[in-house]
């Protein structure tokens, strides 16, 4: 569905947003990056050999650099769609406020059973699209906080990661520069 089909298709409503969503897994194995080191020295990284994991799913509004930041064990069908309630709650998607969310074709955005919310329409970004999806561009900001980190419990993790998702609620116009394309519609 395009801005317009839904402007039309809902009248009464006084706002309309376009917004992007994603998920990033993030675990025990680090994040490694590159390091500064004295010259003729080699940089220590420790590592962990861990297999547990963390999702964060980012919603973004390229338009105005606005996100929207859930932490979860895992990706399925009944997490997405309740991140998609809690999503439609902060933003007050309703009769009022239509929100146009662009996702890609994960397993757990089109499954059937996937519960939207009054005021969230779904747009499917074609298959094998990444470079598509503005959401995308938020991984590097907040792997910034984890990068070469060795963390001992995934709730480590997750603490560092929601202290690094409060700080970006801040930085709109990086935020706005980094996920806001060219192309990119915009919205009323």
């Amino acid at each position: 569905m395009k801005l317009e089909e839904l402007k039309e298709a809902h009248p009464e409503a006084e706002q309309v947003e376009l917004w992007a969503e994603d998920e990033a897994r993030l675990g025990l194995k680090p994040v490694i990056r590159r390091v500064w080191a004295p010259v003729g020295k080699r940089p220590a990284a420790r590592f962990k050999r861990g297999y547990e994991w963390t999702y964060l799913y980012g919603f973004v509004r390229p338009e105005s650099g606005e996100v929207f930041w859930l932490i979860l064990p895992t990706v399925n069908v009944e997490l997405f769609s309740m991140a998609l309630k809690e999503f439609a709650e902060e933003v007050g998607a309703g009769k009022g406020k239509r929100i146009l969310l662009v996702v890609d074709r994960a397993g757990w955005h089109t499954g059937g059973e996937v519960e939207v919310p009054e005021g969230i329409h779904l747009e499917f970004l074609p298959s094998g699209s990444p470079e598509l999806q503005p959401a995308e561009r938020l991984w590097p900001l907040t792997n910034e906080a984890v990068a070469n980190g060795l963390f001992e419990e995934i709730e480590e993790l997750e603490e560092t990661l929601a202290e690094r998702c409060v700080e970006l609620l801040d930085q709109t116009e990086a935020i706005r520069d980094l996920t806001n394309y060219h192309w990119w519609p915009e919205a009323s």
